[in-house]
């Protein structure tokens, strides 16, 4: 038996039972479990200090609906993985950091802001989940007297006589989220990197970039208590990904502390960037960790939630193991931000009407998530059309998991060939579907 679990643009979400022989097929998608590839370590969004907000104003029920949809394993999609900002970004109230002016110590350093908001939303989140969520964070700017232009936002560089002293800062910052009783499980040097922004910023080039790791970031976090915790670099878009990772990654001493590559979706849909980097340096993980809409709330655009299937195919298809979505949930107005770079979500929430929207993105998420578990092995899914998009996984207890978008107008009948003999599927169109294979399907 598969079970089809559909997602269509010009029809409710369906769960379907697919039995064989079906209608006449046009397409053939082969299957081999032989042919595998990258281990998925899992799913998640950011809890930036605006989503905690936005989760506190809430009223209790609201809380509950959001919490099991995005946190239960068996009922929502089962995230397990979750992104924190290491002080203010710009889906922050304002800028701020964890130490006073000019603290060359870091005795003033604390997190208390962020057990305002940020802990107790992760806290129920993973009362929900029934485990730890397993957090990656970034750091948006160091603070404004550590830098070139002495401000957070407008980029700006690290000086090079604080790179010691912000080395410690994350240090400080993984010790003070551990002592309050979350896991930090990576840390990424900077968030883009390669951008001047009106908000939170802090530029470095691949030398620079390469250099802190080297030098100061990468020793100190193996000499330290929290050796374990992942480094990762870049955290930007995929467009020069590969430049970034060759530069780093090459170099051997450099490259003993890295984990991997964080990377972003803005800008290009060049899934090949995130394949070279995949093949160049296979030992390397691959990780995505940002990615929304832009422009403020769009509820209900179907479109939107393609985006998400087609980036999430491609970047899987080419040797992503995990992937982490931006603001969990944000207000009606797509914030609240601190410079208006206001921007839609998968849950929104309007404080005068107390209504919670899910937006078709929510759904796109779902069709991984809820399906191709952590610890899934993809494995070779073979079919070539214009649009088609298609990724397979093998999930830890044998069954699995197919995702296929069809972003054409027409329905199109697909012959699924597994080593047990082949099965039948349509997928309408403008449609995103996961057949998860069990038992005598394989």
């Amino acid at each position: 038996m598969i079970h089809h679990y559909e997602t269509a643009k010009y029809q409710r979400t369906r769960h379907l039972k697919v039995k064989r022989p079906a209608e006449t097929t046009t397409l053939r998608l082969f299957l081999d479990e032989a042919d595998r590839d990258q281990t998925v370590l899992g799913y998640g969004g950011a809890f930036t200090e605006a989503a905690a907000i936005t989760f506190a104003s809430m009223s209790e029920a609201h809380q509950r609906t959001f919490l099991e949809a995005y946190f239960n394993p068996l009922t929502g999609l089962g995230y397990t993985l979750g992104r924190v900002a290491i002080h203010s970004c710009d889906f922050a109230l304002g800028h701020y950091t964890y130490i006073d002016e000019g603290d060359t110590t870091l005795e003033s350093f604390s997190i208390e802001r962020d057990t305002r908001y940020v802990l107790p939303m992760i806290r129920s989140a993973e009362a929900e989940a029934g485990r730890t969520i397993d957090l990656l964070a970034s750091p948006w700017s160091p603070p404004a007297w550590m830098k070139t232009n002495k401000q957070m936002a407008q980029g700006g560089k690290l000086l090079k006589s604080y790179y010691d002293l912000w080395a410690r800062y994350f240090i400080k910052f993984i010790e003070a989220y551990t002592k309050a009783g979350l896991s930090i499980f990576a840390v990424t040097v900077q968030n883009e990197p390669a951008a001047v922004q009106v908000w939170d910023s802090c530029e470095y080039t691949a030398e620079e970039e390469k250099h802190f790791v080297k030098e100061h970031l990468g020793p100190m976090l193996h000499a330290s208590p929290y050796r374990d915790v992942k480094l990762l670099i870049w955290d930007h878009n995929r467009d020069l990904m590969v430049e970034r990772a060759r530069a780093i990654l090459s170099d051997p001493e450099a490259a003993q502390y890295v984990w991997g590559t964080a990377f972003h979706w803005y800008v290009s849909e060049d899934f090949e960037q995130v394949g070279t980097v995949h093949k160049e340096f296979p030992d390397k993980g691959l990780l995505f960790t940002e990615g929304c809409i832009e422009g403020g709330p769009q509820p209900g655009v179907f479109e939107n939630g393609e985006r998400y299937a087609r980036n999430m195919i491609g970047d899987f298809s080419n040797g992503c193991q995990g992937y982490l979505d931006w603001n969990l949930i944000l207000n009606s107005q797509g914030g609240p931000n601190h410079v208006g770079n206001y921007c839609d979500a998968p849950m929104l929430y309007d404080a005068a009407a107390d209504t919670l929207t899910i937006n078709t993105t929510y759904h796109a998420i779902q069709h991984f998530s809820a399906h191709v578990k952590p610890g899934a092995i993809r494995i070779a899914s073979k079919l070539e059309h214009p649009d088609i998009g298609h990724v397979a996984f093998k999930n830890p207890d044998g069954s699995i998991a197919l995702i296929i978008q069809n972003e054409s107008e027409a329905d199109v009948g697909i012959r699924i060939e597994t080593p047990t003999g082949p099965h039948d599927v349509t997928c309408v169109r403008r449609s995103i579907s996961t057949f998860v294979l069990r038992g005598d399907a394989l």
